[in-house]
């Protein structure tokens, strides 16, 4: 949530990433990203946590394997390597906060989903950044960077997290979720 001087190197591993609203053309609109993985040196890697497609697995992986996992929701994860489906797990530890595991197999994928309190998610695609890009973002305030909480699990995963996470971080954030999507429609 804090500017970011042009100097300064940024670590961001952990956290979400917020849309501003005025990137609101295109996949990040209003989305809500896991930032899973990130330096200043190698660039980001994250999922987007908040864009169902409105697909299960079942209806894109016919293969028996995939049986266990049929009705599990498919999401949007980002713009790179949307021809890949793939399997995360996101769980929460009270001595370490959000937890996850990404890329994993369908084995993994069933394993992790038999764990009480875990999410498994299937996502297309994921949201990447090279070295220095998402720096640059951050200080055009392209993002609102934020901390997981423990709730995070807890809410419904669609359009609606965007603004459930952004609400309480100010009085200026509260009226940024409020405001219509297209505020030039009023």
């Amino acid at each position: 949530m804090a500017s970011h001087p042009p100097d300064s190197p940024i670590y961001l591993n952990g956290q979400l990433l917020l849309a501003d609203p005025s990137l609101r053309d295109g996949i990040f609109n209003r989305s809500v990203i896991l930032l899973a993985e990130h330096s200043p040196d190698d660039g980001a890697l994250g999922l987007i946590l908040n864009h169902p497609t409105g697909h299960v697995v079942g209806e894109l992986l016919k293969d028996p394997d995939f049986s266990a996992l049929r009705n599990l929701q498919v999401y949007d994860g980002g713009p790179v390597e949307r021809d890949q489906l793939t399997f995360s797990a996101l769980w929460w530890n009270h001595q370490q906060g959000l937890r996850w595991a990404l890329r994993i197999s369908a084995e993994e994928a069933i394993k992790h989903s038999q764990q009480p309190g875990t999410l498994v998610r299937a996502f297309i695609g994921y949201s990447g950044w090279s070295s220095g890009q998402l720096e640059g973002e951050l200080r055009r305030n392209a993002w609102i960077a934020t901390r997981p909480l423990p709730d995070l699990l807890g809410h419904d995963h669609d359009k609606s997290l965007w603004k459930d996470l952004l609400r309480p971080l100010s009085p200026f954030h509260r009226l940024l979720a409020e405001a219509p999507e297209d505020p030039f429609l009023n």
